[in-house]
Parts: C-alpha cells; structure tokens; sequence
C-alpha cells in the first residue's frame, strides 16, 4: 500500500519550497512555520553575513530543544515507572502476581 505524497508549498526564510510529504498537509505548513520562526529570531540577534549560517544555528536551536524534551520525556518515564513500582507494592499478593504474570 503506497501512502499519497502531498506537495505542499511554504515559505521559510523568504524563500518558497515545495516540500513533498505523505504527512498532513497542515502539519508540514506548521512545522515549515516552527523552522521559519527560528530563522528570524537567529536573524534578528544580529547581522549574519550568509543565510546559511543562520539556517545552521537555527538548526542547532531546534535540535537542542529536541534533546531537552527527549531528556524530559525519560526523566517523566522515569518517575512514571517508580510511581508504577509503588502502587503495585500497595496491591494485595493476589493482584500482584496477576498484574506481574499479564
């Protein structure tokens, strides 16, 4: 089963592209916009002489802030399982064994 590609047009640093995807439409115009939104705020930190480079460290700001939401999505696992581990240790040794075996 082949999935549709869509074509869709967006904007990013003043220059149009067209991203082909099979993902929603909307959802490739919003992540466009997230990129294009921190290539102006490197840009408006000061005068880059090449868009490339702001493109790099725009990059690297998006990226960073994936690594930090990974951090935190483990670090929330984490706790989650702990909070698990002692609820479980409430039940009583029939519900345990249940819970432990399915």
């Amino acid at each position: 089963m082949t999935t549709k590609k869509h074509a869709v047009r967006v904007m990013i640093g003043g220059e149009e592209y067209t991203v082909r995807s099979d993902l929603a439409p909307e959802y490739t115009r919003e992540v466009a916009a997230y990129v294009d939104q921190a290539l102006k705020q490197v840009l408006s930190q000061g005068p880059l002489v090449e868009n490339h480079k702001a493109a790099i460290l725009a990059a690297l700001d998006i990226t960073n802030e994936l690594f930090q939401a990974k951090q935190s999505e483990r670090e929330v696992a984490a706790r989650l399982a702990a909070v698990a581990d002692d609820l479980a240790k409430m039940l009583p040794p029939a519900k345990r064994k249940a819970l432990s075996a399915g």
